[in-house]
């Protein structure tokens, strides 16, 4: 059992009736004059990705949890379902729908390890590398002179998503994509 001070960033733990799994984001320890001190939490919710503030008493008592991290390679995508395979276990596959993999989804292509984590039996989250190259299948013609858009043009790539590059990016590029903003960050291949 955890108590209301040890609540700190990056601690999993359950409340009080209820059973999802929940990650502390933010903690902050406030104390004033003629109360009783609390902690301020901003926690994220595991299973259902929202994010909530929470005030913490120091009457209440949290029980951690242990949240399992697994190596996965992905599969495929196909109507709305992303499957997987445990690491050296191809036969061990599971799926996740659109709900669970949010927009990450749109920047994994087959082949890729990712880390899986696991709730009980349940996969709650998948956790993609950082950064990922993906090579551009769409990409317009630079147009001369064409900076009203700050200089950039939406491509599309090898996965189906559109991401934001600049004018010199062309078809067959390979580029590198920050998984957690979806913005690109530089050529990694010329085509």
């Amino acid at each position: 059992m955890l108590s209301y001070n040890e609540l700190k960033v990056g601690t999993i733990f359950t409340r009080a009736g209820d059973p999802d799994p929940y990650k502390v984001l933010e903690y902050a320890f406030i104390r004033m004059q003629q109360r009783k001190p609390v902690a301020q939490l901003k926690i994220k919710n595991l299973i259902s990705g929202k994010v909530l503030p929470v005030t913490a008493h120091q009457n209440e008592s949290f029980e951690e949890v242990e949240i399992d991290v697994v190596p996965v390679n992905f599969i495929y995508h196909r109507n709305g379902e992303y499957w997987f395979h445990e690491k050296g276990k191809p036969s061990a596959r599971f799926k996740l729908t659109d709900d669970i993999m949010g927009d990450a989804g749109h920047l994994i292509k087959a082949n890729t390890e990712v880390k899986a984590y696991k709730f009980g039996e349940k996969v709650i989250n998948i956790e993609l590398p950082p950064k990922v190259d993906l090579k551009v299948t769409e990409a317009p013609p630079a147009v001369k002179g064409d900076t009203a858009t700050g200089g950039t043009k939406t491509v599309t790539l090898e996965t189906g998503a559109t991401v934001n590059v600049p004018l010199f990016i062309g078809e067959g590029d390979v580029v590198r994509i920050n998984t957690e903003s979806g913005d690109y960050v530089e050529r990694v291949e010329k085509a």
